[in-house]
């Protein structure tokens, strides 16, 4: 059973190349979903709403520009 970082990192460098590639894309997806969970309980606890005001306020002041 692998119980470190170590056994991982090494059971990873005995990958085949497809095997990787198809890590890397479970992988990557996990850390999406993840930072997409993130910022939704930010969201929801109000972290960026300063940001969102700060916006709204540059917007109304015409300091944006239309990309």
């Amino acid at each position: 059973m692998m119980n470190s970082v170590q056994d991982i990192e090494r059971a990873i460098l005995q990958l085949p190349k497809p095997e990787l590639r198809a890590l890397r894309r479970w992988f990557d997806a996990l850390e999406e979903e993840m930072w997409d969970q993130e910022f939704e309980e930010d969201v929801h606890a109000g972290r960026l709403d300063r940001f969102a005001q700060q916006a709204l306020a540059d917007l109304s002041a015409g300091r944006c520009t239309t990309l």
